[in-house]
């Protein structure tokens, strides 16, 4: 063979194996897509059954690994300034003093801390001091445990039905579900506790006829899914009931299209979210099924005030036209109020956490922006795309939460979000300032003599000023879900006070030697003793 052949030969044999390697790279690569493809399509295997007693999450990670392994990164969410998930929860009340005078005769007084991730939501409430050392209701559970099995086992028991594990893990039975809620609403938390912890969690095997032997776990996949089709589904009594006042009132919910419809529609029967809903729309109910404004005591069955809408002054309405039922031994029920202010004897409103409230006014909202779209972002896991289920402030995620929608570099969003929650906190402060030189006010022209007659209106103005303060500074956005919203609520806050004030300062004559007042006038006329006129701060 000669030499050019040889050479022919090396370059062909070259040639050859160059395309025997890109062949076998393109048919890898080919097979690694159609297996990335396969893998989309099936979004999880199920190797283990769950059911609608399985409120342990630990099963249902077995067939959702990557949603389960997020879940558990809520133990160690790491710290924010101003509210969300913490790893070490500070006291708000030290961070914060006037909160303890706000909430002064009020379980809140005692202990008041950042709550921290999901994970911990049902054993930091067993072992608050708010609980441990104030009685509270069961209707507590509502939002921290996973609860709903206890409430339609208690709802069949209730029907006479029979009860089993197998009986129980059937369906969801809504109306055993709401039967169950309305019958340990206004009972003791130890009571509910109990009853949570004889229901089978789907782990622990129960003889049959025995439903007992569960354990009781905070809120877990069951709260937000269904456990055949994983799809998203509200099981909350207390939502369901409020969305439907909502849906019938008058309230304009542009944000929530399915509530129009429904409307248009003829508002037959009541408005179900999981038959009405689109599925963007529960993207948010799964959330404002318990990140809402409630009354959980044991006066009245566990209530949302929706009848009139979702901003502040509407929800203040149902509770100020609210009527306490009479008691079980016959007592009058009273005009409903969530506490007495200690230091000034004025019954007052307590806020929860209304966050999906000031969302519904905010410009996310408008655009159609889920709480699971910034709380709980889509990421790329592999070929699958699924929604983080570790729910944490988006300023921990802001590459996924924020820059899909918002082209800016980070730090640009993240200083923008400081800015709304600084100012916000600024207000709140000032808001708290006025407040506290409230119920000096009020205490000096009580020291000096008015009468409930003439503190009436000035109790009134208390009770609005502390609902608008708290209404926000227990929002835990810290203003971010409706900027402008919030500035107004506080703005309102801060004007009720200082015109309780003003009233005060009447009264007593302080502020300018206005002479004697109608209090002094009173006192002089009932016994001929001058009134004690107590100091009041000026302004």
């Amino acid at each position: 063979m000669s030499t050019d052949q040889k050479r022919g030969f090396g370059w062909l044999a070259l040639l050859t194996g160059l395309v025997a390697l890109a062949t076998v790279g393109v048919v890898l690569l080919l097979v690694n897509i159609f297996e990335r493809k396969q893998e989309a399509r099936t979004p999880f295997v199920k190797v283990v059954e769950v059911n609608e007693v399985s409120t342990d999450p630990k099963p249902w990670g077995l067939n959702f690994p990557q949603q389960y392994e997020d879940y558990l990164k809520t133990v160690d969410d790491d710290y924010t300034d101003y509210g969300g998930n913490h790893a070490l929860p500070p006291s708000k009340l030290e961070e914060h003093p006037w909160l303890k005078r706000l909430f002064a005769g009020y379980a809140f007084s005692i202990e008041y801390r950042e709550a921290r991730g999901h994970a911990h939501m049902l054993s930091d409430q067993e072992v608050s001091p708010r609980v441990t050392e104030v009685q509270q209701a069961g209707a507590c559970l509502h939002c921290h445990a996973s609860i709903i099995p206890t409430y339609r086992r208690i709802g069949m028991e209730s029907t006479g039905q029979e009860v089993t594990e197998a009986s129980l893990s059937e369906e969801f039975n809504q109306e055993a579900v709401m039967t169950g809620f309305a019958a340990v609403s206004q009972r003791n938390y130890e009571d509910v506790l109990s009853e949570l912890e004889k229901t089978p969690d789907g782990v622990i095997q129960s003889a049959d006829g025995d439903p007992h032997l569960g354990n009781a776990h905070p809120v877990a996949c069951i709260d937000c899914h269904d456990p055949d089709t994983m799809a998203i589904r509200v099981t909350r009594p207390g939502f369901i009931l409020g969305i439907d006042k909502l849906a019938k009132s008058d309230d304009p919910v542009p944000h929530l299209p399915s509530i129009q419809k429904w409307r248009d529609d003829g508002a037959a029967g009541d408005y179900d979210p999981n038959v009405h809903a689109t599925r963007q729309e529960l993207r948010s109910f799964v959330c404002g099924q318990c990140h809402v404004e409630y009354y959980c005591a044991n006066k009245m069955t566990l209530t949302y005030p929706w009848s009139n809408g979702l901003k502040v002054e509407d929800l203040e309405q149902e509770w100020d036209e609210t009527t306490f039922p009479e008691g079980a031994d016959g007592t009058e029920g009273g005009k409903f109020y969530d506490y007495i202010h200690k230091e000034t004897g004025t019954k007052v409103f307590k806020a929860q956490h209304p966050e999906f409230e000031l969302w519904s006014q905010g410009i996310h909202a408008r655009s159609g922006v889920s709480c699971s779209d910034c709380h709980m972002p889509y990421e790329k896991v592999g070929a699958t795309k699924v929604s983080s289920h570790w729910v944490r402030s988006p300023m921990d995620n802001i590459n996924k939460a924020c820059q899909t929608c918002h082209h800016f570099p980070e730090q640009e969003l993240k200083n923008r979000v400081d800015v709304i929650q600084d100012r916000t906190r600024g207000l709140i402060e000032r808001a708290a300032a006025a407040s506290m030189e409230m119920f000096d006010a009020i205490m000096a022209a009580q020291d000096a003599g008015a009468t409930e007659e003439q503190l009436k209106p000035i109790r009134d103005l208390q009770r609005k000023a502390m609902w608008r303060l708290d209404y926000i500074s227990s929002e835990n956005s810290k203003g971010f879900h409706a900027s402008q919203e919030a500035a107004r609520v506080l703005a309102e806050s801060v004007d009720y006070a200082r015109q309780a004030i003003g009233k005060c300062y009447q009264l007593t004559g302080a502020q300018g030697g206005q002479g004697n007042s109608e209090a002094e006038n009173a006192n002089e006329a009932g016994s001929g003793s001058e009134p004690e006129i107590r100091n009041v701060p000026a302004e």
